[in-house]
């Protein structure tokens, strides 16, 4: 199964999407922001399959986590999280290093599907 980084600072969300990804198998740590999620990311050299990052978090916002993890980790799959239409908008532009972005609120099976299908893509 896949490691799995979730960098979000809603902490009920982070613990859900933690435990519905474990039950499916994967290896996943968690971060409370992007600052943490960097960090974890250059400690283990990357080597995570998925990164699951909200957009709006403080310290360092998913955005600035995603361009920084883009460049140095360009192996890794990102998957963007937001409840928010203009932070939606401001993703738009990454294209290039982000696979998807995930709509706030969402249900676990779509998480799933999501993260599935983000991981299939990769494997490829």
């Amino acid at each position: 199964m896949a490691r799995i980084l979730i960098a979000e600072d809603e902490e009920a969300l982070c613990a859900l999407c933690a435990r519905a990804l474990a039950g499916d198998g994967h290896e996943v740590k968690i971060a409370c922001d992007g600052s943490e999620a960097l960090d974890l990311l250059v400690r283990e050299q990357g080597c995570f399959d998925l990164l699951i990052t909200d957009i709006r978090m403080p310290i360092m916002d998913g955005i600035a986590l995603a361009l920084a993890a883009g460049r140095d980790f360009p192996e890794l799959t990102i998957l963007l999280m937001t409840g928010y239409a203009d932070q939606r908008e401001r993703a738009h532009g990454l294209d290039a290093i982000i696979h998807d972005v995930i709509a706030k609120p969402f249900s676990v099976a779509a998480l799933r599907d999501t993260v599935n299908e983000a991981l299939t893509v990769t494997a490829r």
